[in-house]
């Protein structure tokens, strides 16, 4: 079985088109249907079922795609402990970040491996949960950042932080609108106070992500939990939309405080801490336990951990 053939078949059947696959691979999509046939003329069976809206894997295609990731994988681990044989650690790593701590430390985080691994090459992905960890069980992703994923026993998890989640809401220049959108008899926080309960924040208009986000799923249990019911008047799954909407006095938002990072300027928004209860996220590094780490990845989530806790301890 050749190399080249399975690497092929396995791109054209994770994207699922010939010509998406063809542009990923920068090969002509002649030449790459020509090898995709002969690998099923020898394995005597078809593996993709052609039709005009793509193709997808057959039974037989889905079996060889399981063991095709895994046996590409290893030929990229055997390539980078031959690297290390030589002493230069290389290869490739691939890492998802949260939309809210992207922009944070995309930067800081590109620098670190420049520094440290020279040879190696990143690729950062941005994507909620739920696609993040999708990608670590089909080998898209070498390793994430998630909030509160859940247990599981393919997995791997290291506890980077524990954050706590912060009201936000329009300044003082937003407060006519945000009056507007009260509830009678509601009353809205005075600025300068730096506590709020959950009980009251529940009665405010929020602007929240939808589920399955993980800090939707984490207000929703814990406002249940004290018996009381969300008021949501917009959901929003996206960070800079939310904050806009907030800035502008549609509502408030439940995030990490370092969110607002987002912005160069954090003055139309205020901040308050949220108690009885407290909404604590656990910020935690993800990876496959399917798969062995290479000596690079090893680095890399020491350098993911640094740079993660530099970033947002401003905030904390």
């Amino acid at each position: 079985m050749d190399l080249k053939q399975l690497e092929y078949f396995v791109r054209v059947a994770e994207l699922g088109s010939f010509t998406r696959a063809a542009i990923a691979l920068n090969v002509a999509q002649p030449a790459l249907s020509r090898q995709i046939r002969l690998l099923e003329v020898e394995l005597r069976q078809n593996l993709l079922a052609r039709n005009g809206r793509g193709a997808t894997p057959t039974e037989a295609g889905k079996l060889l795609l399981e063991h095709g990731r895994g046996i590409l994988h290893q030929v990229d681990v055997a390539r980078e402990e031959l690297g290390v044989a030589r002493g230069a650690l290389a290869g490739r790593v691939s890492i998802g970040l949260p939309p809210s701590l992207s922009r944070l430390i995309t930067v800081p985080l590109t620098q670190a491996f420049r520094a440290q691994l020279p040879q190696a090459q990143v690729t950062l992905t941005e994507g909620f949960s739920v696609s993040m960890v999708d990608g670590l069980r089909l080998g898209k992703l070498d390793m994430a950042v998630l909030y509160n994923p859940e247990r599981s026993p393919d997995m791997e998890l290291a506890t980077l932080h524990e954050e706590e989640l912060v009201l936000i809401s329009p300044s003082d220049a937003a407060r006519p609108a945000r009056k507007a959108a009260a509830r009678p008899g509601t009353k809205t926080p005075a600025k300068g106070r730096e506590r709020i309960t959950l009980k009251e924040v529940t009665a405010l208009p929020l602007i929240l992500p939808s589920r399955p986000n993980a800090f939707r799923l984490l207000i929703d249990d814990e406002a249940m939990r004290i018996g009381c019911a969300l008021r949501v008047t917009l959901e929003v799954d996206g960070l800079n939309g939310i904050l806009n909407l907030v800035k502008e006095g549609f509502g408030h938002a439940v995030l990490p405080a370092y969110t607002l990072s987002n912005f160069e300027n954090a003055e139309p928004f205020e901040v308050r801490s949220i108690h009885q209860p407290r909404l604590m996220s656990q910020l935690m590094l993800v990876r496959s336990s399917r798969r062995p780490a290479t000596e690079t990845q090893k680095i890399a989530r020491q350098l993911v951990q640094d740079v993660v806790l530099r970033a947002i301890a401003p905030y904390a």
